[in-house]
């Protein structure tokens, strides 16, 4: 048992290595697009399945309050929390449409879209990216090796590689973490002329 605990961090570990060697500048680049939508007015708007709706909200819960440092909120919306809207729409509509639905009502041109889907293939997730698009927003995939859909479909695609979900999930938090303190630094904290390094 020992060993097998020590391979699923060390598998970890690996995972994490590998994407952000293939990722660091395009972490750098979502940052900056999100930075640049807060400073504007326009909000980020969150979803996804099962644990990735819980690092949706996780991620928009670190926005609203705050990450590392104190500061006022940032607007960001998490879209598969309130139960009786998700409820209502799969119940009046289908399961497929809980996030366009929403997304169809409350994102305006510039909020920027957060689509969280391990597998990259989950039908609701897929929608709301076209609604996403359709209206103006930009849109950021956190997916794994088999999420070429939704990676096609965005305009920043994160693709751990793996297919293992929960690899993948432990890199999407890590991810999310990330972008959260370099969002704060570029909006609160760190000289412009040092944000390149």
């Amino acid at each position: 048992m020992h060993k097998r605990i020590i391979k699923a961090f060390e598998d970890s570990i690996e995972i994490k290595k590998r994407f952000i060697d293939e990722h660091a500048s395009v972490i750098v680049e979502a940052s900056k697009l999100i930075a640049e939508a807060f400073n504007e007015g326009k909000k980020v708007i969150l979803f996804g399945n099962g644990g990735s709706a819980c690092d949706a909200s996780h991620m928009a819960a670190e926005f609203v309050n705050r990450f590392k440092r104190e500061r006022p909120g940032l607007p960001a919306i998490c879209l598969n929390t309130d139960m009786a809207v998700l409820t209502a729409i799969a119940n009046d509509y289908d399961f497929s449409e809980i996030f366009a639905r929403q997304l169809k009502t409350l994102a305006e041109r510039g909020d920027i879209a957060i689509a969280i889907s391990t597998s990259g293939n989950s039908k609701n997730v897929l929608k709301a990216v076209e609604v996403a698009k359709k209206r103006g927003l930009k849109v950021i995939a956190f997916t794994g090796a088999t999420g070429e859909k939704l990676a096609k479909r965005s305009d920043i695609a994160f693709i751990v590689p793996s297919e293992d979900t929960p690899r993948i999930q432990e890199t999407h938090i890590t991810l999310a973490h990330v972008i959260c303190q370099m969002v704060e630094e570029i909006l609160f904290d760190v000289p412009r002329e040092t944000l390149n390094e």
